[in-house]
Parts: structure tokens; sequence; C-alpha cells
């Protein structure tokens, strides 16, 4: 199997169509199709429906595609390996939807400005997925909150320890927690996500029985709610603002509840080196709630 024929497959898939790819690899229409063609034979697969116009890719054609990714991402990385050059190559990684999500492309920028050779490809999932994909090396990494089913070839390095508060519109007087879920409307989080089951956890650990107006399934809706005088609600420190001037905020939880987000990767990954790179960008990021390996 010739590397230039994935290549060519990548860009079809990115360009819709034969004739723009062989623009973007320097080939004639032709070529690309042979290109194709044969790694069709090889394959013993149709990889496009060519009844329709432009080609569709198939079913086998999508997972031609994932091969073809992996592959490459993997020729990169031994490439720069053979260099000794450790921050270069591809590096795959995950996040789950989190409002700490803020943090990742920062630092995926970043680190491409001090390592211009290094490529970053995010995906954004679920927890299990994730972890999942580490483990069979589709992802060098993700980050995922503290989760329960992290295998023992994995290891997970919290980079985030931070609490969570209790938020009320501008202008709220009381300062009685435990009143305020008692009796204020309350915009719960409810999401298939640790940091949800944590907070009604705690809120049942309480003895809360909160007014639920609104059940919202991302963070940053919450506090936008919770900023317009829906209600109250429960968020993550990293969801607010640095000056929180017009959110009344309170402790959550006796003691204060916290929650840990984290990387996930392999005990033992080629991608260490940048992946603690990576690591200690994160945690510096998180400021006074930044943990370091």
């Amino acid at each position: 199997m010739d590397t230039r024929q994935l290549k060519t497959l990548l860009a079809i898939e990115t360009h819709r169509t034969f004739a723009q790819a062989a623009d973007v690899v320097g080939l004639t229409p032709s070529a690309v199709s042979q290109q194709i063609q044969s790694l069709e034979q090889e394959l013993n697969t149709a990889i496009f429906d060519r009844s329709s116009r432009p080609p569709k890719l198939t079913p086998q054609g999508l997972q031609v595609i994932e091969m073809a990714k992996d592959i490459l991402q993997r020729e990169d990385d031994v490439k720069a390996a053979l260099r000794g050059d450790q921050m270069a190559g591809t590096l795959m990684v995950g996040s789950v939807r989190t409002s700490a999500l803020n943090l990742l492309p920062r630092v995926i920028v970043q680190m491409r400005r001090q390592f211009p050779a290094l490529k970053t490809n995010l995906r954004v999932s679920l927890s299990s997925p994730l972890i999942a994909d580490v483990a069979s090396g589709r992802l060098d990494a993700a980050v995922v909150a503290e989760h329960l089913g992290i295998p023992n070839a994995l290891r997970w390095s919290p980079f985030l320890r931070e609490p969570l508060w209790i938020i009320a519109p501008k202008g709220t007087e009381s300062t009685d927690p435990i009143r305020l879920l008692n009796t204020r409307p309350y915009v719960r989080f409810r999401s298939p996500v640790p940091l949800a089951n944590l907070i009604d956890t705690e809120l049942s650990r309480l003895g809360v029985v909160t007014q639920d107006v609104a059940e919202i399934d991302t963070i940053g809706s919450i506090v936008t709610c919770v900023r317009q005088g829906l209600g109250i609600s429960v968020v993550p420190h990293v969801a607010l603002d640095e000056d929180g001037a017009d959110i009344v905020r309170l402790p959550f939880g006796s003691p204060q509840v916290t929650r840990q987000i984290g990387l996930v990767e392999r005990t033992v990954s080629p991608r260490g080196e940048v992946i603690a790179r990576m690591h200690e960008a994160l945690a510096d990021q998180c400021g006074e709630h930044g943990v370091r390996r």
C-alpha cells in the first residue's frame, strides 16, 4: 500500500471531487483515478460509489478513510521519532464537552507557536469512547473528568482541581446556601457526565429539594440563564468570568465540593514528552486551581 494513494484519498474526501483533489496533490484527474482504482484492487473493495456524480464514499470507503488517517499519522510520528524530534508529527487529542474545553484550544494554539512542526487534531466526544480510543491508539490523549472506568494500561493525570459554586442573579441577597437551593427557581444541569452526577449527589446529601424551572445540558447556557434571572444553579469555577460582577456566588457543599479534570494517556506512549508539555500548559492555564504532575 502506497502512502501517496492514501494522501490522495484524503484529498478527495476533503475537496469532494477527483478534479479538485488532483490540483491539491499535483496530479492529473486520470492519475488520481488510477491511484484510487489501484487501492481498491489491493483492498478488494469499492471505496467510491461511482453511480453518483461526484462519486460518494461507500461504507467500506469510510473505513478506509479512517485507516488512511491512522497510517499517515503513524508515518509522521515515526519520522519525527527517527529525527529525534519529540515535538513534531501529529498529536491526536480528544476532549469531553466540558467548560474546561475552553482551555484546550488556547493550549493547542500556544503549543503550535512553540513547536511549529507539531500538528494537532482535536476530537470532541463523551468520556467512554474517548477513553476507548486512547486505549486503542486512535487518540494519543484525551481530556476527561475523574472517571472510574480507566483501564490499567492507561494513566489519568489531573491538571485542574476546582471548586463548585452556587450561582445566583446579581442582587440576590440570601447568604444561606441551603435556603437558597430550597426556595429559589433552580436550573438543573442534566447530562450523562460525572459533573451532573456529582452535583445531584451532593444536593441529595444536603437534603435539598430544588424548585426546577429548567433542565439544560451545557454549563455555558446555564450561566447565561442565571445571568438573565431565570433561576439559580451550580457550576464549576472554570465556567465563570474572572470578575463575576454580574453573578452572586456561594460555596456549594459542606465542605465545598470540588471536581477534577485531567489528561488520560497510555502508560507507555511514544508521545509522552509532548503530552507532558500539554499537561503543564493546561495546569498553567488553570491558575490557582492547576495541578502539576
